[in-house]
């Protein structure tokens, strides 16, 4: 039996359209000046024992720990002044709340499982699967995976940076049907909200660039690091893999409540339907590549055809990546069209690139292999 899609936010709350859901606390929900906000997410976490015993399986991404953290030690900024700051007091901080978390979802004879990802875990396909297996054999146990950054060894260059991106690629991982992030917005409108006649958009199939044009980067609360724009890319991420995402207030008592039960809120739908293979969901997904490979508009005809990347259609390449690194591939006027799994380096891809295959084998020294971006190993974007 087919299960049937998902197309409003009531239907998040249905364990037979949504058996697996990702819900993204942010920081702003869980701490305020004076602390942990226990009885909000006392609260929250009753609505999610809810679920569970209704059948659903729930994952939750939780922010909290470098708040929590710069509050017990002090440090001003709420602990992101530095680089260093933050990494101290996520340290602190993410013992208090995990520590939160397993009271208060054993309260309901829920067990929490702590999982803390950097960048680099979705990144290396190696990572990416243990990640996911570990997932799935706690869910299958009946446990609560809680994931997090992990804030106390993430550096600039490898780190999500916002735990919206984050709950869009563990539920890549997961195989998860639905994303919710709670947040301090009731969803995305078509202009900032403040803005008089601003409209919020209950349903958007499809990030485009008019979608884009309406997100603000401003987090509301100071304390989050992610906006509107890193909600839209959480969303571009989800749909990639065929999953459908939603944005709500979390500023409220019973959230979950609000957005299913009241329809208050955003939902991103994909535009086409079905999931993509285990691989290429990873694939697109990735936020971090190795390098770009610009083609012709011929070459990019081919690709939305279903074809291979050939060296005859290359018109640029740019980084320095080895065979088998996820490069990005951009069409004519620079938009990137698909990632893909580079069969040369970037050396070999420069001497190759416009050239038919004759040709190359000289240019190589060896028998050119089939592609340059082979089409099992690519996706379109």
């Amino acid at each position: 039996m087919t299960k049937r899609a998902i197309n409003s936010l009531a239907d998040l709350a249905d364990p037979v359209r949504c058996p697996r859901l990702v819900v993204k606390v942010g920081s702003a929900l869980l701490v305020d000046g004076h602390g942990p906000r226990r009885a909000w997410l006392a609260g929250l976490v009753a609505e999610l024992a809810a679920r569970r015993a209704a059948g659903q399986q729930i994952i939750v991404v939780s922010s909290g720990a470098i708040a929590l953290g710069a509050r017990r030690l002090g440090l001003d900024k709420g602990g992101r002044g530095s680089l260093a700051d933050a990494q101290a007091a996520a340290a602190v901080g993410q013992i208090a709340l995990s520590g939160l978390w397993a009271e208060l979802l054993g309260n309901h004879d829920l067990a929490a499982a702590q999982l803390l990802l950097t960048l680099e875990d979705m990144e290396d396909r190696r990572r990416y699967l243990n990640a996911a297996a570990t997932l799935a054999r706690l869910l299958d146990a009946g446990a609560v995976p809680v994931v997090n950054e992990n804030d106390s060894v993430a550096t600039e260059e490898i780190r999500f940076g916002d735990n919206d991106r984050l709950a869009a690629r563990v539920a890549q991982a997961a195989r998860a049907d639905a994303v919710l992030l709670l947040s301090d917005v009731d969803g995305l409108y078509d202009r900032h909200p403040q803005e008089a006649g601003a409209r919020r958009l209950p349903l958007v199939r499809g990030i485009t660039p008019e979608v884009r044009a309406m997100a603000s980067n401003k987090s509301g609360s100071g304390m989050g690091s992610g906006g509107m724009a890193s909600k839209l890319q959480a969303a571009e991420i989800a749909e990639r893999a065929g999953i459908v995402l939603a944005i709500g207030n979390g500023h409220v008592a019973g959230p979950l409540a609000r957005v299913c039960g009241e329809a208050i809120g955003t939902l991103f739908v994909p535009r086409a339907s079905g999931r993509a293979a285990a691989r290429k969901v990873w694939l697109g997904g990735r936020l971090r590549l190795k390098g770009q490979i610009a083609i012709d508009a011929g070459a990019a005809r081919a690709l939305g055809c279903g074809a291979s990347l050939l060296a005859a259609g290359i018109t640029g390449v740019a980084g320095n990546f080895s065979r088998g690194d996820a490069v990005a591939i951009a069409g004519p006027d620079g938009t990137v069209l698909a990632h893909g799994l580079a069969e040369y380096d970037s050396s070999e891809c420069a001497a190759i690139a416009g050239r038919q295959s004759a040709e190359q084998a000289a240019l190589l020294g060896y028998a050119p292999r089939s592609a340059v971006v082979h089409r099992d190993q690519l996706v379109l974007l």
